[in-house]
């Protein structure tokens, strides 16, 4: 298949700075994607690196873009380099949307329905703020729905957070789930202590609700101390930087990791590759977003709604971090 290929970057400001290990992120970037192939279907795609957290940088992702020619082919898409794994996801999707196998992009230009909601019934969870600021926030999200939440730890001294935790669970509705994310910013004694403190609150009856899992506890080149720590402690770690793309998701694995894989389809790479990886090995997954626009999410959630084994809640409730994106998603998709 042929497809006339267009590009287009994008930023798009935090509507509240997300704070997280890896420091304050104020701006998301990325670049939208359009193929129309020879019966004038269109498909939309998306790339939304991240590259400290993996993936490839946005230049090198503007770079790859700004060498292909306007006509590209199947051949060009499915022959990315790994290397870029967020351009992979991006111009895959951008293929599947037009094909109308989801049955969204059999008519061109004629139905601009990329922001039409995925009709997938997964539940969701909802993103907290660091600190303090989760316990006055939370409300907001319970009341739209979520009953899975995600707050970050490894931002502020341990002493503090632990206290914050300490009201968070006793504040937090009853039935709730919490998932504590410490993008690999803790010590093995730090945490050492987080685990400790859940498995003893929960041995003493004084864990109100479900800790879910901890988040990447420990930095990517420490991935046995993770394998032990999930061995020892009662309460689940999930790995998440250490699994970015597929890639080093196949190596840990084969390194002997059956605990839960969080999966960003947006910077992991080939959605083909990875449903074929899940089907074979039926991993334990959690998929999450990586703030990218209406149209990667959309792709995201296909392959969530796919993939997801257990019903765990699917990380994608970050909209309250953005203005509404409607106008402005629509608009930039125009001028292409």
């Amino acid at each position: 298949m042929r497809y006339q290929f267009k590009f287009r970057p994008y930023q798009r400001r935090f509507g509240r700075s997300l704070t997280t290990n890896h420091g304050n992120w104020d701006i998301r970037e990325g670049i939208i994607l359009r193929l129309t192939d020879e019966t004038l279907r269109v498909g939309w795609g998306e790339i939304a690196p991240i590259s400290w957290f993996g993936s490839e940088t946005l230049e090198q992702a503007l770079d790859f873009c700004r060498q292909l020619p306007e006509e590209i082919t199947d051949e060009i898409i499915f022959s990315i380099p790994h290397e870029l794994p967020a351009c992979q996801f991006g111009f895959e999707s951008a293929c599947e949307w037009g094909s109308g196998k989801w049955g969204i992009g059999s008519k061109g230009d004629e139905e601009n329905n990329f922001l039409t909601p995925n009709s997938s019934l997964l539940p969701y969870s909802g993103l907290l703020p660091a600190g303090e600021a989760a316990l006055n926030q939370w409300e907001t999200l319970w009341q739209q729905g979520y009953r899975t939440f995600k707050w970050k730890i490894g931002v502020d001294a341990i002493a503090h957070e632990l206290e914050i935790f300490e009201s968070l669970i006793h504040t937090l509705p009853a039935f709730t789930k919490l998932r504590l994310d410490a993008n690999a910013g803790l010590t093995y004694e730090e945490a050492k202590l987080w685990l400790w403190s859940c498995d003893n609150l929960k041995a003493n009856g004084e864990l109100p609700l479900e800790i879910e899992f901890i988040e990447q506890p420990l930095p990517v080149g420490q991935f046995q101390q993770m394998l032990e720590l999930s061995m020892s402690y009662e309460t689940a770690i999930a790995l998440d930087e250490s699994v970015a793309t597929l890639g080093e998701l196949a190596t840990c694995y084969q390194q002997g990791w059956r605990g839960i894989f969080v999966v960003k389809p947006g910077i992991v790479g080939s959605p083909s590759r990875l449903r074929k990886f899940c089907h074979q090995h039926q991993i334990d997954t959690v998929f999450s977003s990586v703030f990218e626009t209406a149209i990667a999410r959309l792709a995201a959630l296909q392959l969530a709604a796919e993939l997801s084994r257990n019903n765990r809640a699917i990380g994608f409730g970050i909209d309250h971090f953005f203005e509404q994106e409607e106008t402005w998603l629509q608009s930039l998709c125009n001028d292409l």
